[in-house]
């Protein structure tokens, strides 16, 4: 259930297409796949999900679980995304010239916590 709700966003179809193949998504792949996937999936399922990937086996997996999870950041705004596909081979969206195609709040539902977040940082920041 998780994988099928993650694969409402074509960004991240992409992602979870790419490491079926065991194609190495890059480290911003990864990052990405973590900061959205850890919303609909287990650490263990998204262990599972990123050791696919060639250039990440496990140690290297669960270190950046960990590391994402203790910093409890939110998913990763279009820009963002766009910014850290420009730093590695890999493209995180299939279609970067699509503005929808790297939005990841397009088309999937994260917990009510999460848009809270991204509203009091806002407003704090302004």
């Amino acid at each position: 259930m998780p994988l099928e709700e993650l694969r409402e966003s074509p960004m991240m179809a992409h992602l979870l297409d790419a490491l079926d193949r065991g194609e190495d998504i890059g480290h911003y792949g990864r990052l990405v796949m973590i900061m959205v996937g850890r919303h609909f999936m287990s650490d263990e399922e998204l262990l599972e999900q990123l050791t696919k990937d060639k250039d990440c086996d496990e140690a290297k997996a669960r270190s950046l679980i960990i590391q994402v999870s203790a910093r409890d950041y939110n998913p990763p705004k279009r820009e963002r995304i766009l910014e850290w596909m420009g730093q590695q081979n890999f493209p995180i969206c299939d279609d970067a010239g699509d503005p929808d195609s790297c939005n990841v709040y397009k088309n999937l539902k994260f917990p009510p916590e999460i848009y809270e977040k991204i509203s009091s940082y806002y407003q704090e920041k302004n």
